[in-house]
């Protein structure tokens, strides 16, 4: 399997702070990864730098075969899906579920004058009934709910049939039947042998969807493991991560943590 993201002794530096310090980690193709750190810890910056929209300090980062540095963003940028906060926030809001999809297509964030061809409507009318936003086409974006938001807009990092889907904290904000419809609904998309290498930013074990083969752990801007689920996701790794004592454990498809006791 090929490359579809590689970093090599990658650091970005601002205002004399590393925000993450000689990361090396590579994405193969069909792998489906998750970042796991606390606040501050430089998960948002990996994405960043995966969506070429950031540029490293030192070290290299090579996206769909392409060198960042060498190669003209614009026409890599839609070859990757991303959806997030950030993502929400330049989203028209008076534009209706479909419009938002369907903007997509042009590489935009608002409708225009433009012709969407009959392919393109039925692309996105396709993807938000796979996420389950068939009743909505016609809701305004800014009336939605947090969970229909993300939903929405995952259906919109798909419109250009992505190479790499990248997912910034999709179950942030969700209620508990909010953020287990999502996760359902990310481990039918994970489980697709067809859809793209996906990596998904998260703070919580009980965020990550079946089907997800592979975690990166990182803090104050540091890799502390990496490698697959069965073998880096477990308690001595996880308490690393997050500075205190945690138990991960595995029941059937889903993974849980909580903090020991105090004595």
């Amino acid at each position: 399997m090929s490359d579809v993201l590689e970093l090599v002794d990658v650091s970005v530096v601002r205002d004399g702070r590393a925000l993450v310090d000689e990361v090396s980690w590579s994405v193969k193709e069909g792998e489906r990864w998750v970042i796991l750190g606390p606040n501050g810890a430089g998960k948002t910056t990996l994405l960043n730098l995966a969506s070429s929209y950031l540029f490293p300090t030192t070290g290299s980062v090579t996206i769909l075969g392409d060198r960042l540095g060498g190669v003209d963003v614009f026409e890599l940028r839609p070859r990757i899906g991303m959806a997030g906060i950030a993502m929400a926030e330049k989203m028209p809001k008076r534009q209706t579920v479909l419009q938002t999809v369907l903007t997509a297509a042009y590489g935009m964030t608002a409708t225009w004058h433009e012709d969407y061809d009959p392919v393109d409507e039925a692309r996105a009318r396709a993807f938000l009934d796979r996420l389950g936003m068939n009743e909505y086409l016609d809701r305004r974006f800014g009336t939605l709910s947090e969970g229909e938001r993300k939903r929405t807009l995952i259906a919109r990092a798909m419109m250009t049939d992505p190479e790499l889907l990248l997912l910034d904290e999709p179950a942030a904000g969700l209620d508990l039947g909010g953020r287990e419809d999502l996760v359902r609904r990310l481990g039918r998309l994970a489980r697709d042998p067809y859809a793209p290498s996906m990596v998904m930013v998260t703070h919580h074990v009980e965020e990550i969807a079946p089907g997800f083969t592979h975690v990166l752990m990182i803090r104050q801007g540091k890799v502390l493991a990496a490698g697959p689920m069965e073998t880096e996701l477990n308690s001595r790794n996880l308490s690393l991560c997050f500075g205190l004592p945690l138990v991960v454990e595995r029941l059937g498809d889903r993974w849980t943590a909580r903090g020991l006791p105090l004595k």
